[in-house]
Protein backbone atom coordinates (compact mmCIF):
# COMPACT_ATOMS: atom_id res chain seq x y z
CA UNK A 1 0.00 0.00 0.00
CA UNK A 2 3.09 2.60 0.29
CA UNK A 3 3.79 3.09 -3.15
CA UNK A 4 -0.40 4.11 -3.98
CA UNK A 5 -0.13 6.39 -1.15
CA UNK A 6 3.22 8.10 -2.19
CA UNK A 7 1.86 7.87 -5.70
CA UNK A 8 -1.86 9.58 -4.09
CA UNK A 9 0.43 12.26 -1.90
CA UNK A 10 2.34 12.99 -5.20
CA UNK A 11 -0.55 13.94 -6.96
CA UNK A 12 -2.37 15.96 -4.06
CA UNK A 13 0.82 17.77 -4.25
CA UNK A 14 0.68 18.87 -8.09
CA UNK A 15 -2.90 19.67 -7.68
CA UNK A 16 -2.54 22.10 -5.07
CA UNK A 17 0.91 23.52 -5.73
CA UNK A 18 0.34 23.65 -9.46
CA UNK A 19 -3.01 23.04 -11.23
CA UNK A 20 -3.80 26.33 -11.77
CA UNK A 21 -5.41 27.42 -7.86
CA UNK A 22 -8.32 25.12 -8.73
CA UNK A 23 -9.36 24.89 -5.36
CA UNK A 24 -9.56 28.92 -5.18
CA UNK A 25 -12.89 30.18 -4.96
CA UNK A 26 -12.59 32.98 -7.43
CA UNK A 27 -12.44 35.06 -9.16
CA UNK A 28 -15.99 36.40 -8.42
CA UNK A 29 -17.48 39.36 -10.87
CA UNK A 30 -18.66 42.46 -8.88
CA UNK A 31 -20.50 45.35 -9.38
CA UNK A 32 -18.78 47.94 -11.95
CA UNK A 33 -20.09 49.82 -14.69
CA UNK A 34 -19.46 50.13 -18.53
CA UNK A 35 -17.88 53.53 -19.68
CA UNK A 36 -18.96 52.49 -23.32
CA UNK A 37 -22.79 51.00 -23.83
CA UNK A 38 -22.91 48.54 -27.15
CA UNK A 39 -26.18 46.77 -28.24
CA UNK A 40 -27.12 43.74 -26.39
CA UNK A 41 -29.42 40.75 -27.29
CA UNK A 42 -30.27 38.37 -24.32
CA UNK A 43 -31.09 35.06 -25.96
CA UNK A 44 -33.52 32.75 -23.60
CA UNK A 45 -33.64 29.43 -24.73
CA UNK A 46 -36.77 27.88 -23.07
CA UNK A 47 -38.11 24.23 -23.12
CA UNK A 48 -41.07 23.70 -20.25
CA UNK A 49 -39.68 26.24 -18.20
CA UNK A 50 -43.39 27.34 -16.77
CA UNK A 51 -42.26 27.11 -13.00
CA UNK A 52 -39.16 29.80 -13.73
CA UNK A 53 -39.68 31.72 -17.27
CA UNK A 54 -41.64 34.43 -15.67
CA UNK A 55 -39.04 35.27 -12.90
CA UNK A 56 -35.95 35.09 -15.36
CA UNK A 57 -37.65 37.48 -17.98
CA UNK A 58 -38.67 39.84 -15.18
CA UNK A 59 -35.51 40.09 -14.21
CA UNK A 60 -33.66 40.56 -17.09
CA UNK A 61 -36.47 43.55 -18.19
CA UNK A 62 -35.55 45.20 -15.02
CA UNK A 63 -31.26 45.44 -16.20
CA UNK A 64 -30.29 48.98 -15.45
CA UNK A 65 -27.65 48.65 -17.96
CA UNK A 66 -27.66 52.40 -19.86
CA UNK A 67 -27.32 50.89 -23.65
CA UNK A 68 -29.52 49.54 -26.07
CA UNK A 69 -30.36 45.79 -25.48
CA UNK A 70 -34.05 43.60 -25.55
CA UNK A 71 -35.01 39.89 -24.11
CA UNK A 72 -35.59 37.63 -26.80
CA UNK A 73 -37.20 34.23 -25.80
CA UNK A 74 -37.18 30.73 -27.87
CA UNK A 75 -40.14 28.97 -26.60
CA UNK A 76 -38.18 25.51 -27.36
CA UNK A 77 -41.25 23.54 -28.13
CA UNK A 78 -42.72 23.50 -25.19
CA UNK A 79 -45.38 21.52 -23.50
CA UNK A 80 -46.09 23.69 -21.24
CA UNK A 81 -47.31 27.08 -20.48
CA UNK A 82 -43.78 28.47 -20.97
CA UNK A 83 -44.60 30.30 -24.30
CA UNK A 84 -47.69 31.72 -22.92
CA UNK A 85 -46.14 33.01 -19.67
CA UNK A 86 -43.10 34.92 -21.43
CA UNK A 87 -46.00 36.41 -23.85
CA UNK A 88 -47.65 37.53 -20.97
CA UNK A 89 -45.06 39.68 -19.42
CA UNK A 90 -45.22 41.83 -22.76
CA UNK A 91 -42.57 45.22 -23.18
CA UNK A 92 -40.82 46.81 -25.99
CA UNK A 93 -37.86 45.18 -25.32
CA UNK A 94 -39.37 41.42 -25.22
CA UNK A 95 -39.65 39.26 -28.06
CA UNK A 96 -40.98 35.52 -27.87
CA UNK A 97 -40.19 33.16 -30.58
CA UNK A 98 -41.88 29.97 -31.20
CA UNK A 99 -39.18 27.59 -32.24
CA UNK A 100 -39.07 25.88 -35.23
CA UNK A 101 -38.11 21.54 -35.19
CA UNK A 102 -34.97 20.42 -34.40
CA UNK A 103 -32.74 19.25 -37.53
CA UNK A 104 -30.50 16.40 -37.18
CA UNK A 105 -27.56 16.89 -35.75
CA UNK A 106 -28.48 19.62 -33.63
CA UNK A 107 -28.79 19.32 -30.03
CA UNK A 108 -32.60 21.25 -28.58
CA UNK A 109 -30.81 23.86 -26.80
CA UNK A 110 -28.26 24.79 -29.56
CA UNK A 111 -30.64 25.15 -32.22
CA UNK A 112 -33.46 27.38 -29.88
CA UNK A 113 -30.04 29.34 -29.16
CA UNK A 114 -29.07 29.66 -32.78
CA UNK A 115 -33.11 31.12 -33.55
CA UNK A 116 -32.63 33.43 -30.81
CA UNK A 117 -29.21 34.83 -32.44
CA UNK A 118 -30.33 35.06 -35.85
CA UNK A 119 -33.52 36.96 -34.18
CA UNK A 120 -30.75 39.76 -32.72
CA UNK A 121 -29.93 40.71 -35.69
CA UNK A 122 -26.95 42.96 -35.38
CA UNK A 123 -26.76 43.69 -31.45
CA UNK A 124 -22.83 44.25 -30.63
CA UNK A 125 -22.57 41.90 -27.65
CA UNK A 126 -25.02 38.36 -27.33
CA UNK A 127 -25.44 37.16 -23.52
CA UNK A 128 -26.78 33.30 -23.70
CA UNK A 129 -28.66 32.93 -20.66
CA UNK A 130 -30.78 29.71 -18.98
CA UNK A 131 -34.58 30.58 -18.54
CA UNK A 132 -33.64 29.32 -14.72
CA UNK A 133 -31.44 31.71 -14.06
CA UNK A 134 -32.44 35.40 -12.14
CA UNK A 135 -30.17 38.00 -12.56
CA UNK A 136 -29.35 41.20 -10.48
CA UNK A 137 -30.33 44.55 -11.92
CA UNK A 138 -26.54 45.48 -12.24
CA UNK A 139 -25.65 42.57 -13.57
CA UNK A 140 -25.89 43.15 -17.67
CA UNK A 141 -23.50 46.28 -16.64
CA UNK A 142 -21.01 44.12 -14.69
CA UNK A 143 -20.82 41.88 -17.63
CA UNK A 144 -20.20 44.64 -20.31
CA UNK A 145 -17.54 46.70 -18.17
CA UNK A 146 -15.63 43.09 -17.67
CA UNK A 147 -15.81 42.65 -21.58
CA UNK A 148 -15.16 45.87 -22.11
CA UNK A 149 -12.55 47.28 -20.29
CA UNK A 150 -10.22 43.82 -20.74
CA UNK A 151 -10.92 43.45 -24.58
CA UNK A 152 -12.36 39.89 -23.84
CA UNK A 153 -14.23 38.28 -26.71
CA UNK A 154 -16.62 36.48 -24.26
CA UNK A 155 -16.98 36.12 -20.35
CA UNK A 156 -19.02 33.52 -18.88
CA UNK A 157 -19.83 32.83 -15.21
CA UNK A 158 -21.01 29.57 -12.98
CA UNK A 159 -24.17 31.35 -11.22
CA UNK A 160 -25.09 30.64 -7.50
CA UNK A 161 -26.36 27.29 -7.59
CA UNK A 162 -29.13 26.45 -5.05
CA UNK A 163 -27.91 24.87 -1.97
CA UNK A 164 -31.42 24.29 -0.09
CA UNK A 165 -32.57 20.53 0.12
CA UNK A 166 -30.27 18.20 1.69
CA UNK A 167 -29.70 16.93 -1.37
CA UNK A 168 -28.11 19.76 -2.58
CA UNK A 169 -26.22 20.73 0.85
CA UNK A 170 -24.51 17.30 0.17
CA UNK A 171 -23.41 17.54 -3.25
CA UNK A 172 -24.02 20.87 -5.24
CA UNK A 173 -20.66 22.15 -3.46
CA UNK A 174 -18.79 19.23 -4.34
CA UNK A 175 -20.29 19.92 -8.49
CA UNK A 176 -18.93 23.25 -8.45
CA UNK A 177 -15.16 21.94 -6.91
CA UNK A 178 -15.26 19.27 -9.35
CA UNK A 179 -15.87 21.32 -12.38
CA UNK A 180 -12.85 23.91 -10.85
CA UNK A 181 -10.63 20.63 -11.03
CA UNK A 182 -11.69 20.20 -14.16
CA UNK A 183 -11.15 23.46 -15.64
CA UNK A 184 -9.12 25.50 -13.34
CA UNK A 185 -10.29 29.09 -13.78
CA UNK A 186 -7.05 30.75 -13.83
CA UNK A 187 -6.11 28.24 -16.73
CA UNK A 188 -9.11 29.45 -18.40
CA UNK A 189 -8.41 32.95 -18.13
CA UNK A 190 -4.81 32.56 -19.08
CA UNK A 191 -4.33 33.46 -22.45
CA UNK A 192 -1.42 31.65 -22.63
CA UNK A 193 -3.08 28.14 -21.81
CA UNK A 194 -4.88 26.03 -23.37
CA UNK A 195 -7.51 24.89 -21.13
CA UNK A 196 -11.16 26.30 -22.10
CA UNK A 197 -14.69 26.42 -20.36
CA UNK A 198 -17.30 28.08 -19.54
CA UNK A 199 -21.06 28.23 -18.10
CA UNK A 200 -23.75 27.83 -19.57
CA UNK A 201 -25.54 29.80 -17.73
CA UNK A 202 -24.25 33.02 -17.91
CA UNK A 203 -22.34 33.51 -21.31
CA UNK A 204 -21.77 37.09 -22.83
CA UNK A 205 -19.79 37.30 -26.41
CA UNK A 206 -18.99 39.31 -28.72
CA UNK A 207 -20.94 39.00 -31.95
CA UNK A 208 -17.55 39.39 -34.34
CA UNK A 209 -16.34 36.32 -32.20
CA UNK A 210 -19.45 33.84 -33.04
CA UNK A 211 -18.76 35.26 -36.30
CA UNK A 212 -15.11 33.89 -36.30
CA UNK A 213 -15.98 30.55 -35.06
CA UNK A 214 -18.51 30.30 -37.81
CA UNK A 215 -21.59 30.90 -35.71
CA UNK A 216 -23.30 28.66 -33.15
CA UNK A 217 -23.13 26.00 -35.70
CA UNK A 218 -19.84 25.53 -35.12
CA UNK A 219 -21.20 23.50 -31.72
CA UNK A 220 -24.48 22.60 -33.22
CA UNK A 221 -24.05 18.57 -32.02
CA UNK A 222 -22.47 19.33 -28.71
CA UNK A 223 -24.43 18.24 -25.43
CA UNK A 224 -21.72 20.20 -23.16
CA UNK A 225 -21.95 23.28 -25.44
CA UNK A 226 -20.99 25.89 -22.73
CA UNK A 227 -17.40 23.94 -23.15
CA UNK A 228 -17.58 23.61 -26.04
CA UNK A 229 -17.88 27.25 -27.31
CA UNK A 230 -15.34 27.90 -25.07
CA UNK A 231 -13.09 25.76 -26.76
CA UNK A 232 -14.12 27.41 -30.19
CA UNK A 233 -13.51 30.83 -29.18
CA UNK A 234 -10.24 30.99 -27.40
CA UNK A 235 -8.63 29.85 -30.27
CA UNK A 236 -7.80 33.28 -31.69
CA UNK A 237 -9.67 34.94 -28.89
CA UNK A 238 -9.54 36.07 -25.36
CA UNK A 239 -12.19 34.65 -22.34
CA UNK A 240 -12.91 34.64 -19.03
CA UNK A 241 -14.67 32.49 -16.41
CA UNK A 242 -15.33 33.24 -12.69
CA UNK A 243 -18.38 32.95 -10.16
CA UNK A 244 -21.22 34.96 -10.23
CA UNK A 245 -22.89 37.14 -6.88
CA UNK A 246 -25.44 38.60 -9.16
CA UNK A 247 -27.23 35.91 -10.83
CA UNK A 248 -28.50 32.79 -9.04
CA UNK A 249 -30.20 29.49 -10.63
CA UNK A 250 -33.78 28.92 -9.35
CA UNK A 251 -33.97 25.52 -10.45
CA UNK A 252 -33.94 22.61 -7.05
CA UNK A 253 -32.67 19.59 -6.59
CA UNK A 254 -34.69 18.01 -4.45
CA UNK A 255 -33.79 14.57 -4.55
CA UNK A 256 -30.38 12.82 -4.59
CA UNK A 257 -31.91 11.19 -8.24
CA UNK A 258 -32.25 15.18 -9.53
CA UNK A 259 -28.47 14.91 -8.59
CA UNK A 260 -28.00 11.83 -10.19
CA UNK A 261 -29.63 13.03 -13.65
CA UNK A 262 -27.72 16.33 -14.06
CA UNK A 263 -24.57 14.41 -13.52
CA UNK A 264 -24.88 11.21 -15.37
CA UNK A 265 -26.20 13.38 -18.49
CA UNK A 266 -23.02 14.05 -19.71
CA UNK A 267 -20.58 12.48 -17.76
CA UNK A 268 -19.60 9.70 -20.34
CA UNK A 269 -20.02 12.08 -23.04
CA UNK A 270 -17.25 13.63 -21.38
CA UNK A 271 -15.59 10.95 -21.83
CA UNK A 272 -16.00 11.00 -25.59
CA UNK A 273 -17.72 7.62 -24.73
CA UNK A 274 -14.43 6.01 -24.45
CA UNK A 275 -14.08 2.71 -22.08
CA UNK A 276 -10.43 3.21 -21.82
CA UNK A 277 -11.04 6.57 -20.17
CA UNK A 278 -13.61 5.58 -18.28
CA UNK A 279 -11.41 3.02 -16.99
CA UNK A 280 -8.65 5.38 -16.11
CA UNK A 281 -11.11 7.94 -15.26
CA UNK A 282 -12.26 5.78 -12.18
CA UNK A 283 -8.67 4.58 -11.20
CA UNK A 284 -7.81 7.76 -11.38
CA UNK A 285 -10.63 8.66 -8.68
CA UNK A 286 -10.37 5.84 -6.66
CA UNK A 287 -6.97 6.73 -6.38
CA UNK A 288 -6.86 9.91 -5.30
CA UNK A 289 -9.78 10.13 -2.97
CA UNK A 290 -10.35 6.72 -2.00
CA UNK A 291 -7.18 5.02 -1.33
CA UNK A 292 -6.06 8.39 1.04
CA UNK A 293 -8.51 7.34 3.53
CA UNK A 294 -8.27 3.17 2.91
CA UNK A 295 -4.31 4.15 3.72
CA UNK A 296 -4.86 5.92 7.23
CA UNK A 297 -7.28 3.36 8.39
CA UNK A 298 -5.45 0.23 7.37
CA UNK A 299 -1.96 1.23 6.42
CA UNK A 300 1.13 1.47 8.65
CA UNK A 301 4.50 3.45 8.32
CA UNK A 302 4.83 5.60 5.13
CA UNK A 303 1.47 4.34 4.22
CA UNK A 304 -0.06 5.74 6.94
CA UNK A 305 1.73 8.87 7.07
CA UNK A 306 1.42 9.80 3.27
CA UNK A 307 -2.38 8.48 3.18
CA UNK A 308 -2.85 11.30 5.81
CA UNK A 309 -1.11 13.68 4.18
CA UNK A 310 -2.99 13.67 0.93
CA UNK A 311 -6.37 13.48 3.03
CA UNK A 312 -5.32 16.79 4.49
CA UNK A 313 -4.36 17.94 1.22
CA UNK A 314 -7.77 16.99 -0.44
CA UNK A 315 -9.92 17.78 2.51
CA UNK A 316 -8.29 21.31 2.88
CA UNK A 317 -8.64 22.07 -1.16
CA UNK A 318 -12.55 22.13 -0.42
CA UNK A 319 -12.69 24.22 2.47
CA UNK A 320 -12.87 27.30 -0.33
CA UNK A 321 -15.79 26.08 -1.72
CA UNK A 322 -17.31 25.09 1.13
CA UNK A 323 -17.17 28.40 2.55
CA UNK A 324 -18.64 29.89 -0.64
CA UNK A 325 -21.49 27.72 -0.09
CA UNK A 326 -22.03 28.88 3.80
CA UNK A 327 -21.50 25.00 4.15
CA UNK A 328 -19.99 23.72 7.61
CA UNK A 329 -15.63 22.86 6.92
CA UNK A 330 -16.81 19.33 8.95
CA UNK A 331 -18.53 18.58 5.14
CA UNK A 332 -14.79 18.59 4.06
CA UNK A 333 -14.41 14.93 5.66
CA UNK A 334 -17.28 13.78 3.46
CA UNK A 335 -15.38 14.46 0.67
CA UNK A 336 -14.33 10.83 -0.47
CA UNK A 337 -18.08 9.59 0.42
CA UNK A 338 -19.24 12.52 -2.59
CA UNK A 339 -16.57 11.13 -4.68
CA UNK A 340 -17.68 7.90 -4.67
CA UNK A 341 -21.47 9.27 -5.37
CA UNK A 342 -20.19 11.32 -8.73
CA UNK A 343 -18.06 8.07 -9.62
CA UNK A 344 -21.20 5.85 -9.45
CA UNK A 345 -22.78 8.54 -11.41
CA UNK A 346 -20.63 8.43 -14.42
CA UNK A 347 -20.54 4.43 -14.49
CA UNK A 348 -24.26 4.84 -14.42
CA UNK A 349 -24.04 7.65 -17.54
CA UNK A 350 -21.91 4.84 -19.69
CA UNK A 351 -24.37 1.40 -18.64
CA UNK A 352 -27.11 4.20 -20.32
CA UNK A 353 -25.36 4.79 -23.05
CA UNK A 354 -24.45 1.39 -23.78
CA UNK A 355 -28.37 0.59 -22.64
CA UNK A 356 -28.93 2.72 -25.90
CA UNK A 357 -30.76 4.94 -23.83
CA UNK A 358 -28.51 7.82 -24.37
CA UNK A 359 -28.44 11.14 -23.46
CA UNK A 360 -32.19 12.50 -22.12
CA UNK A 361 -32.83 15.65 -21.20
CA UNK A 362 -35.62 17.81 -21.16
CA UNK A 363 -37.49 14.97 -22.80
CA UNK A 364 -35.43 14.48 -25.57
CA UNK A 365 -32.98 11.71 -26.17
CA UNK A 366 -29.92 11.93 -28.20
CA UNK A 367 -27.43 9.48 -29.22
CA UNK A 368 -24.10 9.56 -30.55
CA UNK A 369 -23.79 13.29 -30.09
CA UNK A 370 -20.42 15.00 -29.54
CA UNK A 371 -19.42 16.39 -26.27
Amino acid sequence: MTIPAFLALAIWLYLVCAHGRFWQSGPVLGVSYPLTHPSVAIVVPARNEAPAIAATVRSLLAQDYAGPFRVIVTDDASTDDTGDIARAIGGDRLTVIAGTPRPAGWSGKLWAVSQGVLEAGDADLVLLTDADIVHEPAHLSSLVARIERQDLDMVSEMVKLACDSAAERALVPAFVYFFQLLYPFSLVNDPMHATAAAAGGTILIRRRALQRIGGVERVRGALIDDVALAAAVKKGGRIWLGHADLARSVRPYTAVADIWRMIARTAFVQLRYSVPLLILSMAGMALIWLLPPVAILFGHGPAFWCGLAAWLLSSGSYLPTLGRFGRSPLWALALPSIACFYMAATIGSAVSHFRGAGVTWRGRTYTGIAG
